[in-house]
């Protein structure tokens, strides 16, 4: 079993930058892809974007998409979301995820990447992100 630990939200103001951090313990870190996924006020979950186990490969939602980067240091056993260019819309509670089930995707033909809730195992308990305008 693996525990996550969100941090690094804050109050920001449209335009700024943050970078979220996703700490783990037990479990093997190295054998899970890990998704980020974000929760707006009355909201339902939305899946931000994924890496793979070594890093090599990221995907992301469309509406993230040149303004947030995924990375993740192996030895530290922690997952990254930078933030850039940060909107108003971009307030949300951002939660990480472990996912092992990438290997098994990739093995019926599928992308390696999940979107949805159910396809992410262990999770955080969230960090809140607010922008102002």
């Amino acid at each position: 079993q693996v525990q996550l630990v969100e941090y690094g939200g804050g109050l920001v103001q449209a335009g700024d930058s943050l970078r979220l951090s996703c700490a783990a313990s037990g479990g093997t870190f190295n054998s899970y892809a890990m998704g980020w996924f974000r929760q707006a006020p009355g909201a339902e979950l939305e899946f931000v974007g994924a890496i793979a186990w070594s890093g090599g490969s990221t995907h992301y939602a469309d509406f993230v998409k040149g303004r947030f980067t995924i990375s993740r240091d192996n030895v530290k056993k922690t997952v990254y979301l930078q933030m850039n260019s940060l909107k108003p819309e971009d307030t949300a509670v951002y939660y990480c995820a472990t996912d092992a089930r990438a290997w098994s995707r990739i093995q019926y033909g599928r992308n390696w990447w999940g979107l949805e809730q159910h396809e992410y195992d262990n999770w955080g308990q969230g960090t809140r992100v607010t922008v102002s305008s």
